[in-house]
């Protein structure tokens, strides 16, 4: 394998996590080069990872050792998947607005089947309090899992400029909405609205960096910072990318998958209820205090 082109598959190093660097990127890349070579586009490899990831979930409904099993290796290869499709974006150059909502709610949608079997499983036991207790954990889960994607491609802004990050605004997400027709365009459309509600989730709950980064903005005038600016902002900022790794997939389906080993499945909304929340709390205050002392640098 070419070190080299495998390397511009990715992101960056300053965001990857080390299960990824040794399993998942490199694996994702082989198929990646696989996708180039028969023309499969970067989109349809995200819809195959759906249907993959919700096949697991329906795994997990069954209180049956081998089935999850099943199930967890199932998981593991949507999340190749889910690596395979960006890599072969940034080969391609097929990169995207519509891919990038996809690729955010394939994740959406694995754990929505993940939770549903997880539910129906234990309904027998717990009744309708294990529908709370998993609706409690997804709305925390939906907001972990933002706010770590937002500040990884913030970190990627400041590390690579606008090119190599997809740090995008409600309100460019909004005129895009206004800008589709539903009759010409129903399905764009209907993501995009998903879309717009999920970016302004992530500016309601980062307000110092909204005002540190307008205020970058009109300093700048819309372009990116100096060079010794976002020197400044990644050396913060790079400690900081554990915890959205922490948040993000990997540890989540390590957990699970322990839990679903053990039949105690209802562990897994109770760790991302309690850890994980503490996790993200913690990591946001880190981050807002980070842009308060670069606005006062600035000052």
């Amino acid at each position: 394998m070419n070190e080299t082109s495998l390397q511009a598959s990715l992101k960056s190093t300053d965001t990857e996590e080390w299960i990824d660097l040794l399993f998942y990127r490199p694996l994702g890349y082989r198929w990646a080069l696989l996708f180039r070579k028969w023309g499969i586009t970067p989109n349809a490899v995200t819809v195959a990872s759906i249907f993959l990831g919700v096949g697991a979930g329906i795994l997990f409904y069954p209180a049956d050792l081998w089935w999850n099993i099943a199930g967890i290796c199932l998981l593991v290869w949507a999340n190749m998947y889910d690596s395979a499709d960006g890599q072969l974006a940034r080969l391609t150059g097929q990169k995207s607005e519509l891919g990038r909502i996809l690729d955010g709610m394939a994740g959406d949608l694995w754990f929505i089947s993940i939770y549903a079997a997880i539910c129906l499983r234990l309904t027998p036991g717990w009744g309708i309090w294990i529908w709370v207790l998993a609706a409690l954990a997804g709305a925390a889960h939906t907001k972990q899992a933002a706010m770590a994607d937002y500040y990884r491609n913030i970190h990627l802004f400041f590390l690579k400029g606008k090119s190599g990050s997809e740090l995008d605004t409600a309100e460019r997400q909004r005129q895009l909405y206004r800008s589709l027709a539903w009759k010409q365009s129903f399905g764009r459309k209907f993501f995009q609205w998903f879309y717009v509600n999920y970016t302004r989730s992530q500016e309601q709950s980062s307000p110092r960096f909204q005002r540190f980064f307008n205020r970058l903005k009109q300093e700048y005038a819309g372009q990116v910072p100096p060079q010794q600016l976002r020197e400044a902002f990644r050396r913060r900022s790079l400690p900081l990318m554990k915890y959205t790794n922490i948040l993000s997939f990997n540890t989540r389906a390590v957990v699970l998958s322990v839990s679903l080993l053990v039949n105690l499945p209802w562990i897994y909304f109770v760790f991302e209820l309690t850890v994980l929340n503490i996790l993200y709390i913690y990591m946001v205050y880190r981050h807002e205090q980070l842009c308060v002392s670069l606005s006062a640098e600035l000052s």
